[in-house]
């Protein structure tokens, strides 16, 4: 049993505070800062007490884009009360408390900062399929439809878009679909819808972070416009609670729609934008959710760099 005394070790009032109140994320940021250790340190630490989790995730956890939420990881949890010299329980108590109990594990909103915070991982999956930059396509317009299922799931999206080429000898797309937190990229399945046909695909089963390539079939000379359409069916996470879609590059028009299953309706919806994953939403307006379809939607007519999405609270 490990003694309250060995908190004097990290002495911090932004820990004390935090162990008190929380939330988790919060805590374990202050207890890893308090302590000193970068998080390949900790992961070191961890794998000393045979629990195996990746800096990927530490990092997920310590910023609130995922929670701890699998029996290993729960494992981790209580490994890094000792590690950190913190009491015990003291972490575990604060999932708890978050309302569900630990061993559910609640799932965080859907967010892009943690694809930004994995962007070494999505970096290598493309670089694997060969991909930098925008490819040679520049967009010209991009309407996306979400799906959240009757368990209030991200159940899938479909694409369609136009792009013209910049350059000769374009000939592919590379789709990047990012699941909610527990989400499992192996059980996705992609569509090739119309005049394309899915290639290559990539994915990471830490991140949630799933990349196919589209191929066109045909090579795209300097100024050709191409119009394709594709669909990942996902469904594999738990409640979803917002859409976010980064844009690297500017462009044309960009629309959201967001469709309900008639059995989960959310109780409010609202659109917001960021002008980077570390900046403050802003943009906010509240959007009606229309009653015969059960839909939401938002349209940027020209596309600029940041993030765009829709959020929902359920009751």
């Amino acid at each position: 049993m490990r003694h309250a005394t060995e908190h004097a070790d990290v002495p911090t009032a932004e820990l004390d505070t935090a162990l008190r109140g929380g939330p988790f994320h919060v805590a374990l940021r202050a207890a890893i800062a308090a302590r000193g250790l970068p998080l390949q340190r900790v992961q070191h630490h961890l794998s000393r007490h045979g629990v195996k989790v990746g800096v990927t995730s530490l990092s997920y956890w310590q910023q609130g884009a995922r929670r701890p939420q699998r029996p290993e990881s729960l494992r981790a949890v209580r490994a890094l009360e000792e590690i950190l010299r913190l009491p015990d329980e003291s972490l575990i108590r604060l999932l708890t408390e978050s309302g569900e109990p630990a061993s559910a594990g609640r799932p965080s909103a859907r967010s892009y900062r943690s694809l930004v915070e994995a962007s070494d991982v999505l970096n290598q999956l493309q670089g694997d399929l060969g991909w930098s930059l925008d490819g040679g396509l520049h967009t010209l317009g991009h309407h996306e439809r979400v799906r959240i299922g009757a368990r209030r799931e991200l159940a899938g999206r479909e694409s369609h878009h136009i792009v013209r080429a910049h350059r000769d000898g374009v000939d592919r797309f590379l789709a990047v679909h990012h699941g909610d937190p527990g989400s499992s990229p192996r059980a996705m399945v992609v569509h090739a819808l119309e005049n394309c046909r899915t290639g290559r695909v990539r994915l990471d089963q830490d991140t949630g972070v799933l990349v196919a390539e589209l191929l066109f079939g045909t090579r795209l000379r300097s100024g050709d416009t191409f119009l394709f359409r594709y669909a990942i069916e996902d469904g594999t996470a738990g409640v979803s609670r917002e859409y976010v879609h980064p844009f690297g590059f500017p462009g044309g028009q960009y629309a959201l729609q967001v469709r309900f299953d008639g059995a989960a309706l959310p109780a409010r919806c609202h659109r917001f934008t960021q002008h980077s994953p570390a900046a403050p939403r802003s943009g906010r307006h509240e959007l009606p959710i229309s009653g015969p379809h059960h839909s939401v939607h938002v349209v940027e007519p020209r596309i600029r760099p940041g993030l765009v999405g829709i959020a929902w609270d359920w009751e």
